[in-house]
């Protein structure tokens, strides 16, 4: 059975598994349509209510994709898609942040997205990597657009992707301009939920959940699965990405996959019955969690992921195993 949080002060009540159509697990890119087809219907029939694309997913292909989808079915969900800025100058932010919201409408042939969301990192200060915005820029022009297309009726509520810099991200969640973010939250790095110590080797997200639920913002959590590697199974779904950088963790896939190896206890001494498991219900005991987003290679994959989902949190004591393993990193 599907369980449902709330989505911040959305008022939006969400699945717990949220079915993401980016290009890791590739379904809603390089699938069959017929197997698009079905894996939607299924996620529909097994509760999922929330879809993730975004415009660079398959340059538009997921987008595409997702729209004919549901207009195939005749079905509704809660569909999030995102906007990224890339001209490093910026002159006209507003208008692109509009021309990039239009283009996605059309191509999921829908008069208005659910959520919509920036796809930048967030920096304290304008740098080198034109791909970042300054935090200025973000509670400014950005928000202002953002308000703009919802006084429109294009999009009902709307957010920011978590990654950049960790005081700046704080920053941009504490004042409480946005309903939403994607916070980048797993084994390999918990530490948007839990204090880890000074020496931890990948970013310290500081317990950016905490401090998402002190203004009622709802976290959308990301990597849950650290792009496969969370699985501890290095081959991949043939139409999954061949190779994906990691975000927030190891410097590369290899060393992610290594470190997942430190979790086989809980999958010997039976607490779950495969890592995947142990790495779903690990995110989905963080109640500042309103859902987990997967993306899927196939309906099997689909299928499982409800079904851990569906146990519930991890036991307590399983999770009084994991500061030890963090600590050793």
């Amino acid at each position: 059975m599907m369980n449902y949080r709330r989505l911040g002060r959305t008022g939006l009540r969400v699945s717990e598994i949220g079915f993401g159509c980016g290009n890791v697990g590739g379904l809603m890119i390089r699938g069959e349509p017929s197997s698009r087809t079905r894996a939607v219907a299924r996620a529909l029939e097994l509760g999922i209510d929330y879809f993730d694309t975004a415009p660079s997913y398959g340059d538009g292909q997921s987008e595409r994709n997702l729209g004919q989808v549901f207009r195939e079915l005749g079905a509704e969900a809660y569909v999030g898609t995102k906007v990224r800025l890339t001209n490093g100058e910026r002159k006209d932010v507003q208008g692109d942040i509009f021309h990039s919201a239009e283009e996605s409408l059309r191509r999921l042939r829908r008069e208005y997205v659910d959520l919509i969301q920036l796809h930048n990192p967030i920096t304290l200060r304008r740098g080198t990597d034109f791909s970042a915005m300054n935090v200025e820029e973000v509670l400014g022009e950005v928000a202002e657009a953002f308000q703009s297309l919802q006084r429109q009726g294009k999009v009902r509520f709307y957010g920011i992707t978590a990654l950049g810099e960790t005081e700046a991200i704080h920053r941009a969640i504490e004042v409480g301009a946005f309903h939403t973010a994607q916070v980048c939250y797993n084994l390999l790095n918990p530490s948007a939920g839990v204090e880890v110590t000074l020496k931890f080797y990948a970013q310290d997200f500081a317990r950016l959940i905490q401090r998402a639920s002190e203004t009622e913002t709802g976290v959308i959590a990301i990597r849950v699965l650290a792009a496969g590697a969370l699985s501890g199974v290095e081959s991949r779904h043939p139409i999954a990405a061949p190779s994906v950088p990691p975000i927030a963790s190891g410097p590369d896939y290899d060393e992610d996959l290594g470190r997942t190896r430190s979790f086989e206890p809980l999958v010997k001494e039976g607490y779950v019955e495969s890592l995947v498991e142990a790495s779903l219900r690990f995110v989905l005991s963080e109640r500042g969690v309103s859902t987990a987003l997967v993306g899927f290679s196939s309906i099997e994959q689909l299928e499982k992921a409800v079904e851990y989902a569906s146990k519930g949190p991890l036991p307590r004591e399983s999770l009084g195993l994991l500061p030890e393993v963090w600590n050793r990193w």
